[in-house]
């Protein structure tokens, strides 16, 4: 687990959007994590908050389709 698997799955989802649009889609943290977990990028609620922090992005979504601001390029 770590920082940088948030990271990596920011670039990825900033770049493909069928990742985003995959992430963009799922209500909570736990399952935003769960799911990238799965998918093969290992991090937790402290590392995924640490990141936003530091990027200053806010997970929130919102819109109609959902949207976040946290997808890195």
């Amino acid at each position: 687990m770590s920082k940088q698997n948030v990271e990596k799955l920011l670039f990825a989802g900033g770049s493909d959007k069928n990742l985003r649009a995959k992430y963009n889609v799922i209500e909570t943290m736990d399952a935003f994590i769960e799911t990238a977990n799965s998918d093969g990028f290992e991090f937790n609620q402290d590392e995924l908050v640490a990141v936003l922090k530091e990027e200053e992005l806010d997970f929130e979504s919102s819109g109609n389709p959902r949207s976040r601001s946290i997808w890195l390029r």
